[in-house]
């Protein structure tokens, strides 16, 4: 059985997630582009947290209320470009699982991440540029909420949802 780690996202209210999404359709490569938009808290949770994952998220999705964010811009990637985002609630969740699984965590994982939505990857440097520079003034600062947590399986090259929990909760991120 091949490995098929888990990947755990922060989901994206429908506006943001269509222009995104439009965004990725008209610049990701397509032959690579297996994949919504998303933005990633976790790239490759070990299977064995399967029975334990599901729990852990709805727990913290139902203690926490929608965590602001704002879309801030672009984000270089050297051979991608990707929509920009900072909020610090998403973080402290994000962290707040980092500690449930500490010991359990990827290198790549034990990191924090710099939130962002890629919408171009594995292009050259110079055609991430263009596209940074095409882009730039159309991209406004904008304020939203994350909607909830997402849990997918990895398939190799899809990702296969298992669940996707709203944030109810009254405490903030």
């Amino acid at each position: 059985m091949a490995f098929e780690p888990f990947i755990v996202t922060a989901e994206l209210p429908p506006d943001i997630f269509k222009r995104a999404n439009a965004l990725r359709q008209a610049h990701f490569p397509p032959e690579r582009n297996h994949l919504h938009a998303h933005v990633t808290l976790f790239h490759a949770l070990a299977p064995s947290l399967r029975e334990e994952l599901p729990g852990v998220l709805a727990r913290i999705a139902g203690e926490h209320a929608p965590p602001q964010a704002e879309l801030n811009g672009l984000m270089n990637l050297g051979k991608g470009t990707a929509l920009s985002l900072r909020s610090q609630a998403m973080i402290a969740i994000r962290d707040e699982i980092a500690d449930l699984f500490h010991g359990m965590l990827t290198l790549q994982d034990q990191h924090r991440p710099r939130l962002h939505i890629t919408i171009q990857n594995k292009v050259s440097p110079e055609a991430a540029r263009v596209l940074q520079a095409e882009l730039e003034q159309t991209i406004e600062p904008y304020e939203f909420s994350f909607p909830g947590l997402g849990l997918y399986r990895y398939c190799n090259p899809h990702w296969d949802a298992v669940g996707i929990w709203p944030f109810r909760g009254k405490v903030s991120g």
